[in-house]
């Protein structure tokens, strides 16, 4: 397995080594000795499985308190995934990285709890796994506003498909800094 760190060094992109012959592949896909070796150290309490059609974007959402991390994969079809650190105090406070997750590269994006999630359908369909670190704590959902211009994330789609919660969602600004998860170095 191969863990790039990105330029928020608390972000990690995994590729997991495939093993392939005339009947199909295999990967393994979550290992915890195997994580805790790249300094990826996590219990996955809840597992999770979206299918969306192309143009939809779900994000950024995030939970605080009793925040989630996310070990993040796609099973089939391909996304845009969104991490930005909305960490009060954190040196990349409002900076986002995005990642290309594919059903045929493997890729998986690990994004640390602290962090805002969303990600946007690029394929006619995408099929999006989730291993998180917390149970969904409906008190603590929160969302940040997928276009706020502060954050200026250049999405690939400029008008996605989005839910009513994520459509009215608050500018980063407009957050209480109570309302968002403290940088812990």
């Amino acid at each position: 397995m191969k863990v790039s760190r990105l330029a928020i060094p608390d972000l990690a992109v995994v590729e997991p080594q495939a093993f392939g012959d005339s009947r199909g592949e295999f990967f393994e896909s979550w290992n915890r000795a195997r994580f805790a070796e790249h300094g990826i150290v996590f219990d996955v309490v809840q597992a999770n499985v979206s299918r969306s059609l192309h143009g939809v974007l779900r994000g950024l959402h995030y939970q605080w308190p009793n925040p989630q991390g996310k070990l993040v994969s796609v099973l089939d079809g391909e996304v845009w995934d969104v991490a930005v650190d909305i960490r009060r105090d954190s040196p990349t406070f409002g900076r986002w990285e995005a990642v290309v997750l594919t059903g045929a590269n493997r890729r998986q994006f690990w994004i640390p709890e602290g962090f805002a999630h969303g990600f946007v359908v690029t394929s006619a369909q995408a099929t999006f796994s989730y291993l998180c670190t917390a149970p969904y704590d409906r008190a603590a959902d929160a969302a940040l506003r997928w276009d706020d211009p502060a954050l200026a994330i250049d999405w690939p789609i400029a008008r996605p498909t989005l839910s009513d919660k994520d459509a009215r969602a608050p500018l980063l600004a407009d957050i209480a800094p109570d309302r968002l998860p403290v940088y812990r170095p």
